[in-house]
C-alpha cells in the first residue's frame, strides 16, 4: 500500500480538486476552494522570472475565494498580502484572511456591483500610486493565472475518458473556464466549452437584465475582465439566483455535494447537457463550498424547485435573453460590448441541438 503524500503546506493539500462521478455522463470537479492552485503557479512563476522580489507585498480585489488563495500562496511563499475586499467578503473568510496574515479593506456597501467594482479598482490605483513597490496581480487580466489550470486539466482528461467532453463552469475572471478549455483541447481533444453567467453582468452583454435576487458573488463582472476570451466559449448559460438555488440545494440532495451558489448554478446547466447529450461526458466545476451560504441560499431550501420542471429559453441575440433561465449558442465568437448581435456564426439558439 502506497503511503498517503504528505504536504510541506496546506495550500498543495487542497489546490486540486476531486472528480466524483455523479451519473453514467455526468462528473463534477469539486474544489474546496478554487483559485489555489491557480494562484500557486502565478506566484511561483512570478518569483522564479523576477517580476517580483522575496518579501514583496501582493495586491488584489477580490469578493471572496481569490482573497484566500492569494493569502496562502503569499504564507506559503512568504510574501506579504493586501486585499481590497467587496461587501460579499464575509466574516468567516475576514477573519481567515487577518489571522492568515493579510492585509483587508473593504469599500463601502454600494448599489450595485459595477459600482462595488469601480470603487475597489479606483482603491487599488490609489494604494499603487502611494506605493509602486506593490505588486497587483491582476487576476482579471493577467494571463499568468491560466497557468495554474493546466494540471487540473491533466488530472480532468486522466480521469474522465472514453467519450467526447464538455465542461460546465461559471465565468468570472474567465482563468478557470478559460485555462482548462485550452489545456483540455490539447490533451482530450476538442472539448466543448459552456460558461454559466448571472443576469446583470456585462461580460457576455446582459448588463440590460436585472436579477431580483442577488449577483452571484465571483461570477460575472460590471466591468471588462481582459481574461475573458470569449472566443473560447460554444455556448452560454444565464442563470438566475432562484434557479441557481435550485440547483444548490438538488445537488446536496441528491448527490451530498455541499457547494457554492455557482455550483448551483453549472450543476442546473450540466444536468441538462448530460441528459441532452449521452455520447459525451460532461464535467462541471464546484469552486467552493457551500459555508458562505447557508443563510442566503440554504436556509431556504423549502422554495427550490424541482430541475426535472427547469428549461431554458432558447435565444438567437442578446436583445432576448430573458429570466429565469437563457440558453446561447456562442459559436466561438468574438464579442463587441454592447453590441445585441453577434456574428452570424453565432447566431444559433443554445437548445436547437
Amino acid at each position: 500500500m502506497n503511503a498517503p503524500p504528505v504536504h510541506a503546506h496546506i495550500s498543495d493539500a487542497i489546490k486540486a480538486p476531486d472528480l466524483v462521478r455523479l451519473a453514467p455522463n455526468l462528473y463534477v470537479a469539486r474544489f474546496e476552494t478554487m483559485k489555489v492552485y491557480s494562484t500557486l503557479v502565478a506566484v511561483e512563476r512570478l518569483l522564479a522570472s523576477g517580476r517580483i522580489r522575496p518579501g514583496a507585498t501582493l495586491m488584489d480585489s477580490s469578493s471572496g475565494i481569490y482573497a484566500y488563495a492569494l493569502a496562502l500562496a503569499c504564507h506559503k511563499f512568504g510574501l506579504k498580502c493586501r486585499i481590497v475586499g467587496s461587501k460579499t467578503v464575509d466574516k468567516t473568510l475576514m477573519v481567515q484572511l487577518r489571522i492568515l496574515g493579510a492585509t483587508v479593506e473593504q469599500v463601502e456597501p454600494q448599489a450595485t456591483l459595477k459600482l462595488d467594482q469601480s470603487l475597489r479598482v479606483a482603491r487599488i490605483r490609489e494604494l499603487m500610486a502611494a506605493d509602486p513597490d506593490l505588486h497587483w496581480m491582476q487576476q482579471y487580466h493577467d494571463d499568468i493565472h491560466y497557468c495554474g489550470y493546466e494540471p487540473v486539466a491533466e488530472l480532468i482528461a486522466a480521469g474522465v475518458r472514453g467519450a467526447p467532453l464538455t465542461l460546465v463552469g461559471g465565468v468570472g475572471s474567465g482563468c478557470s473556464t478559460g485555462g482548462l478549455a485550452c489545456a483540455l483541447r490539447e490533451h482530450a481533444g476538442d472539448t466543448e466549452l459552456i460558461g454559466v453567467q448571472p443576469f446583470g453582468s456585462m461580460t457576455f452583454g446582459c448588463e440590460h437584465i436585472e436579477d431580483p435576487g442577488i449577483i452571484i458573488a465571483g461570477i460575472g463582472s460590471s466591468i471588462p475582465f481582459r481574461n475573458v476570451r470569449h472566443a473560447l466559449y460554444d455556448q452560454v448559460h444565464w442563470v438566475s439566483f432562484d434557479y441557481g438555488l435550485s440547483g444548490a440545494v438538488a445537488l446536496l440532495r441528491e448527490h451530498a455535494l455541499f457547494a457554492g451558489l455557482s455550483s448551483g448554478c453549472c450543476y442546473l446547466v450540466a444536468r441538462r447537457e448530460a441528459l441532452l447529450h449521452p455520447q459525451r461526458n460532461v464535467v462541471f466545476l464546484a469552486a467552493d463550498t457551500g459555508h458562505r451560504y447557508v443563510e442566503g441560499v440554504f436556509a431556504h431550501y423549502p422554495d427550490a424547485l424541482a430541475l426535472d420542471g427547469l428549461q431554458p429559453t432558447p435565444v438567437q441575440r442578446l436583445d432576448q435573453l430573458r429570466l429565469p433561465w437563457s440558453a446561447m449558442r456562442w459559436n466561438r465568437a468574438a464579442f463587441e460590448p454592447n453590441a445585441h448581435t453577434l456574428s452570424a456564426a453565432a447566431a444559433q439558439p443554445a437548445a436547437a441541438h
